[in-house]
């Protein structure tokens, strides 16, 4: 079976989705006559010639409509009709503007200059170039830059470059974001003395493409601190490269990188190359991860008479894949010791490729590495060597000085959040369960009118030119990983396919499930992220086995659904009542996936429900946003 690539997971992990309304408590729109013209009303024609069971229309797929007026609709589906679509870029603004869509952001295209000295407290959407540049004594701070935003796409470049004694500080780079880009180009390069403080970088970002090129290189005698890198994000990929390059005698930490984040694919290259007198410790990378693909390259590489310590990497994590090459390569009579790789909760692939490689008079110390299916590759000589703990099912470096095989389990568990997902026993009257959180984080947007979505081509490069999103963003990947989602061969016993207009999640359904169909989805957000009480529970199609189509929001500039129908589902709906006072809050809608067996390991139900797959069946709630269809009953 194909693996599913991380966005398909998104509707049954951390990412929630938009707001939807129940269908069989929906009234249709009969106070007054709808315009014959407008999306709305072709679209209840088109519902009424596809699903004549004379059920109301669903609101929530109404109300993602496009906005565009009658006039507009013809106008840009002219134009895509003359070229593919390619014509609506030159009137790109407009049409995401009256069709409600996710562009991005145009930036400034001059670059921004603020003078020396003065405390910035809010900062978006624009190329910044200067800030405290060649400061002698005093002090800088930068509070807040980008803060919250969608689709924010923020480059800024050098903050406190040459300054002599001189104390900075930056606050917040981009969190909270949504579908973050983030270029964040130098940092105290070439100062001397003084101190710095980074606090935080990109944190609970969803779906973020970061990027830090150096910090603090060619410094000297200079302290830094490096706080928090992007914790707690969910999916996207993350860079550094270059922290205390070429530095002299400067004291470096860094705190946190990557903690607590969701397939999140990260590297960090050069730590402290080429340092004269260092005193570097890195204290934690991707910490309680899940699925993290982690590749950090080069720590204290050349360096002179420095004193390293990397103090965990990976631990706690769940699965993915991580490497690890060069520590303290060729360095000088210096000391470097790791205390901690790969302490996860469920082992992932490992590989260790050079510690103290042609160090001269090093002491070298690594207190544990831990980890199955590993490669550990490049060890020390000579020098002052000590490996207290290798645990793996390969053998122990020839060089390593003393060992202990002793199996050692993690003290805490990666966790899913509690509710995502649940046991079907655990769906019945008087249970009391929490809830997750399933409100909606993605961008709003609209469906196109099929008029025009159907004539733009649904191809990553198409779609990236039509709008104008620049590839290597976090939009523009977000394009492509959706394109291939849609592209990829269908699971075992799946149907699939992207819809790009609400006609086109009607087809589907019909196609599936015939025309008397019913659509569904949780009422609203009510109980979410605390306990329920479960009050009347229905199965439908009798609470036997049932055909379903289910479909979840993809990240697009226009709302595309990924609809599909798997085998072996129960669909229930539960009323949703207050725990303390039993008054009915919510109408849930529930499904529980009987078949379980191609589901990947790693995969966020099996770690909060346990045993694997094949092994149990796994219910969850339908997300606010999206829907599950079956035949009426």
């Amino acid at each position: 079976m194909a693996t599913p690539h991380p966005f398909l997971f998104l509707f049954l992990f951390l990412v929630p989705f938009s707001l939807v309304a129940n269908a069989d408590n929906s009234t249709s729109a009969k106070t007054a006559a709808p315009n014959p013209f407008t999306a709305k009303a072709a679209l209840i024609r088109y519902w009424n010639r596809k699903v004549p069971n004379g059920r109301p229309h669903p609101v929530f797929l109404v109300s993602k409509l496009s906005p565009l007026s009658a006039l507009d609709t013809a106008s840009f589906s002219s134009l895509a009709a003359s070229g593919g679509g390619a014509a609506l870029s030159s009137r790109l603004p407009a049409l995401c503007t009256a069709a409600r869509l996710l562009c991005a952001p145009s930036l400034s295209s001059t670059a921004a200059f603020h003078p020396s000295g003065s405390a910035f407290a809010g900062y978006s959407n624009s190329n910044f170039s200067n800030y405290g540049t060649d400061r002698g004594g005093g002090a800088d701070s930068f509070k807040n830059y980008s803060v919250s935003e969608n689709t924010p796409i923020d480059t800024f470049r050098r903050y406190s470059r040459d300054s002599v004694d001189h104390d900075d500080s930056f606050a917040l780079y981009q969190p909270d974001g949504n579908v973050v880009t983030a270029n964040f180009t130098s940092y105290a390069t070439v100062t001397t003395g003084g101190a710095g403080d980074f606090s935080s970088y990109a944190h609970a970002g969803n779906i973020p493409d970061l990027k830090f090129t150096n910090y603090e290189a060619d410094a000297n005698g200079r302290v830094q601190e490096f706080s928090r890198y992007s914790d707690d994000t969910n999916s996207g990929g993350q860079s550094f490269a270059g922290y205390g390059k070429h530095g002299n005698g400067i004291p470096l930490s860094f705190t946190s990188y990557g903690n607590n984040s969701n397939v999140i694919n990260s590297g960090f290259n050069n730590y402290g190359e080429d340092g004269n007198g260092a005193n570097d410790t890195f204290t934690n990378y991707g910490h309680n991860g899940n699925v993290p693909e982690n590749n950090f390259q080069s720590y204290g590489a050349g360096g002179n008479a420095a004193s390293e310590k990397f103090s965990n990497y990976r631990d706690q994590a769940n699965v993915g894949d991580d490497s690890f090459a060069s520590y303290a390569k060729k360095g000088n009579a210096g000391a470097a010791d790791f205390n901690n790789y790969g302490n996860s909760f469920n082992q992932g692939s490992d590989s260790f490729n050079g510690y103290g490689e042609g160090s001269i008079n090093h002491t070298i110390t690594f207190a544990s590495y831990s980890g199955d299916n590993t490669t550990f590759k490049g060890y020390a000589k000579t020098g002052s060597i000590g490996f207290k703990s290798y645990r793996n099912s390969s053998t122990l470096p020839s060089s390593a000085a003393a060992a202990s095989t002793a199996r050692r389990r993690p003290t805490s568990r990666w966790v899913v959040e509690p509710g995502k997902f649940f046991r079907e026993s655990e769906l019945k009257k008087g249970s009391v369960i929490p809830m997750p959180d399933i409100r909606d984080r993605m961008p709003a947007r609209s469906f196109l009118p099929r008029s025009i979505a159907g004539r733009i081509p649904f191809s990553a490069t198409e779609v990236q030119r039509v709008f104008s999103i620049p590839a290597d963003t976090a939009l523009g990947k977000a394009v492509a990983d959706t394109v291939a989602e849609c592209e990829r061969p269908p699971s075992r016993g799946e149907t699939k396919r992207c819809a790009t207009s609400a006609e086109d999640v009607i087809d589907f359904a019909v196609s599936v499930l015939g025309s008397n169909v019913v659509v569904r989805s949780t009422e609203s957000t009510s109980g979410s992220k605390g306990n329920i009480l479960i009050g009347e529970v229905r199965g439908v199609n009798g609470g036997n086995i049932t055909k379903s189509v289910s479909c979840h929001q993809s990240l697009f500039p226009y709302l595309v659904y990924y609809c599909h129908s798997v085998p072996k589902v129960r669909v229930y709906e539960a009323e949703i009542l207050a725990v303390k006072t039993k008054e009915k809050i919510n109408h849930g809608v529930a499904i529980c996936h009987l078949d379980t067996s191609d589901w990947s390991p790693a995969h966020g139900a099996f770690v909060a429900l346990g045993p694997g797959p094949g092994k149990i069946e796994v219910c969850h709630w339908i997300f606010q946003g999206d829907m599950t269809w079956t035949a009426a009953d």
